[in-house]
């Protein structure tokens, strides 16, 4: 399943995604995130610790949660802010923290923490505004490593035609 995650307001960005990844025949689950609460981690290791693969803080992120670990692949569709994916789109991405495990083991000669489920999905963002798309690649790149999975790339939303075709 690819599942497609708008944490912004504007429904249209992911109204398009979703219109274009019909044209292509692909399977897609959509969330709309912008109005639910996605708060940020904490740091308490709770997802690591007390209760493996669950995290402490209790909102709407938890239902989303539970779709990210069965997806082939995450896409995010975030604002922009400085730069970068906004508070909301950034609080998405750290509270994935659960799918790995607190154990950590060398891949080449960097330390990566071991998955905790079979598969993880490969990532990629969509994003609105201005922001620095080597920056966000190279970003999602290294989220993408860390989680054992592949980075899809970073699409700015009038390159929507280009991230639907490397769903």
């Amino acid at each position: 399943m690819i599942l497609v995650v708008n944490t912004t307001a504007d429904t249209s960005v992911s109204e398009e995604v979703k219109k274009l990844a019909a044209e292509e025949n692909k399977d897609i689950k959509l969330i709309e995130a912008g109005d639910k609460k996605i708060g940020n981690c904490i740091g308490c290791n709770y997802c690591w610790l007390k209760t493996p693969g669950e995290c402490a803080v209790k909102d709407d992120y938890e239902e989303i949660f539970k779709e990210i670990i069965h997806a082939k692949e995450l896409w995010v569709i975030s604002d922009t802010a400085l730069g970068f994916i906004n508070h909301k789109g950034k609080n998405f991405f750290d509270r994935i923290l659960p799918i790995a495990t607190m154990y950590l083991k060398f891949k080449g000669k960097e330390m990566r923490h071991v998955a905790r489920y079979k598969s993880t999905p490969d990532v990629g963002i969509i994003y609105s505004g201005e922001a620095d798309k080597a920056y966000l690649n190279r970003w999602t790149k290294r989220c993408a490593i860390n989680f054992e999975s592949k980075s899809l790339g970073a699409y700015s939303t009038e390159n929507i035609k280009e991230a639907v075709a490397c769903m």
